[in-house]
This record gives C-alpha cells, structure tokens and sequence, in this order.
C-alpha cells in the first residue's frame, strides 16, 4: 500500500464547498483510490444529466453511484447493519453473499450491480432495473460523502472514451472549457485503473468488468465464486447481463494510434505499419534491452515499464496522457502476461487500442 499522497489532506472548508455546489445542482471532480470521477447528487436528474452533456455520455450508459462507508470502529454486527441501512435506499434486494463482499472490500475498487429500489433515478441506471454501486476508499471521497449524506453519481472525469484521470491537473485540462468546475485535488490515484465489477443479481455472481481486485482474490477472502462473461453467457433473471460502465469496445482511447505487440513480435509490429510516418513511442518491459534508435524512414524511442501488475496499473492512464502530449506518430505496447492479475490491464489496452487515434477516425463511437 503506497503512503498516503501529501495533497490528499482533507480541508473540512473545501468540502463544504463541494457540498453546497452539489446540492446546488453543480458537477464536483472528486479524487477516488482508482481515477478522478466526475460527481454529482445521484438524486438530482437536472444534475445527472449534466454529467453526460459534459462527458459527451450516451444517455443509456449507466453511471456508479459511491455511497461512504460507515464507521471501521464499529464490531462486524454494527458494519454490517450499518452498511444495510446505508445501500436500503438504493437496492432492492442485498443477498448473503453480497454483504459478504461488501464487509471484505468496501471501501475499496470493487462495484456491485443490484436490483435498484425504484426510487433510484434512470437517468444513473441508463434505464435499467439494476444500480451499481461502490464505496471508494479515497480520504477526500469519504470525507465529501458523509459530508454531502447522499449518494454520488460519479463516471471518470474524461470526455467519453478517453483516456481516464489520475491527477487533478488531467480533470482540470480535460474540462478547460468548463472554468467554474470545483476539483477536489487528492494527489495521484492509487489503483490507476477503474473498479473490479460484479453483477450480483445473477447467480453465481458474474465479473463484469475486470480490475484491481479479482475472481481469485474475492474468493480467497470469502469463499465466493465470480465466473466470467466467458463461463457464463447471460446473466440476471431476464437472461441479458446488465450494461455497465466501461463496457464498450472502445474506451480509455489516447488520440495518437496505440496498438499492442506480441512476446516477441515488436518488430514485426513496427514493419506493420509503414503508412506511420516517422515517431513511434515504444513501451518496453524494463527488463528488456533498449532498442532505439532509427532506419530510412521511422525514428523510436523506449518507455520503460515495470513488470508488476499494480505498478502498471497505476501509471498506465499518466504513461498514455504523457505520450499523447509527445505527439508520437504511433504507440507500440506490449501484451500484458496472462493471469488475473492482469486482466484489469489488458481490459483497458484492449478497448484503447481500438479506440486510439484522431477522433475523426478511431471507434469510440462504436
């Protein structure tokens, strides 16, 4: 676990801010353990809405509503009649094993989707009749949920499909155009990637989205398996897996083009694409010799990187972001190893690559 992050220093008058601003119907860039969110009061529709004309959202793609965590002082009994009182408003149904879940990773980077209360708006669920919720573990996020008392719809703090922020400077950049946006700096995001997802109203629980904590973790801890969308077709009672966030094949998109080379193969992926003009930026495990340099008609240079699961995570949205600012022609990254550790990893270079490239021309749209 890193230290906590100097700037992540909670300012009781800050938060007050933010509270009045949400409850006012205003958008707030809060800090979480995984990237920044783009937060309003899950309870306001005219303020939720605000979210997609500022994302550039579809309509239909839900959001995750971060509710705070009660006291940790609290014996397991109380945690867990707390947490029951907490999530009433928002599910409909909170099974044995999902407060299982909850006890061992809330808060924490892990989303439960449930059978929403029908008080619960539809513009967060994209019309559905499930809600995702999550609990963050971020000091400054906690701090403005017990403040604010109420649920936060709360999407990375992006233009749809893009590359997400770990960094209030990113939030403050990406939204240039929005000059009266509250960010709430909490330094750099610990996790860098978004949350693990695991939809709760299908039996057994199905990984929606992979992340930081997974199937093997969750079942090391509490004895619960999660099957993957490979293991199980559908899911829920009505037969079609909820839509969630982070779902479509294009996201988390640099605007240069990235693509991905094989063990072995990052030659044979420069000789790819000779229509690439002259700079390709090319990420390199750091045990692996340097090879830049240049030939008749390509310049390179080597991004190290290290070969750690949750080091790469945590720098691979500010790796992405950087490289975008270095105007490089090309991106070249290396398949991550195989295991769950890395899928939440290979999840987000898969959807980047495909998306990558100038808007005009890439698939975000798709």
């Amino acid at each position: 676990m890193q230290a906590q992050d100097p700037l992540a220093v909670i300012d009781p008058a800050l938060i007050k801010q933010a509270v009045v601003a949400l409850k006012n119907g205003d958008l707030v860039a809060i800090p979480t353990e995984t990237v920044y969110g783009l937060a309003a009061d899950a309870s306001n529709p005219t303020a939720v809405k605000k979210i997609f004309t500022a994302k550039g959202r579809p309509a239909d793609h839900p959001l995750i509503v971060h509710v705070a965590a009660p006291s940790a002082n609290d014996d397991s009994a109380a945690q867990e009649a707390a947490w029951f009182n907490l999530l009433t408003p928002w599910v409909r149904d909170l099974s044995e094993d999902a407060m299982r879940l909850i006890l061992a990773f809330w808060p924490g980077p892990l989303t439960l989707v449930f059978k929403k209360d029908k008080h619960v708006l539809s513009e967060v669920t994209g019309g559905q009749d499930t809600v995702a919720i999550r609990s963050p573990s971020h000091p400054i996020a906690q701090a403005l949920l017990r403040e604010l008392g109420g649920g936060l719809a709360a999407p990375s703090a992006n233009r749809f499909g893009k590359v997400s922020p770990t960094r209030a400077a990113d939030v403050r950049s990406e939204f240039d155009d929005l000059p009266a946006l509250l960010v709430l700096d909490g330094g750099d995001c610990e996790v860098g990637i978004e949350s693990t997802i695991v939809d709760m109203t299908s039996n057994p629980p199905v990984l929606l989205r992979p992340g930081a904590i997974t199937p093997n973790q969750i079942q090391s801890r509490t004895g619960i398996t999660v099957v993957g969308l490979d293991q199980r077709s559908n899911s829920g009672e009505d037969g079609v897996r909820p839509r969630v966030s982070g779902s479509l094949k294009a996201h988390y998109a640099p605007n240069t083009p990235m693509r991905m080379y094989a063990p072995g193969g990052l030659y044979d992926c420069l000789a790819e694409y000779p229509d690439i003009k002259s700079r390709v930026a090319v990420v390199m495990w750091e045990s692996e010799r340097a090879i830049g340099g240049q030939s008749n008609h390509m310049e390179w240079h080597e991004i190290a990187v290290p070969l750690s699961s949750e080091a790469f995570a945590s720098g691979l949205y500010r790796l992405l972001r950087d490289l975008d600012d270095q105007a490089w022609d090309l991106i070249l990254i290396p398949e991550p190893p195989t295991g769950q550790e890395w899928d939440g990893v290979r999840d987000r270079l898969q959807r980047a690559c495909f998306g990558s490239g100038p808007s005009e021309s890439n698939h975000v749209k798709s």
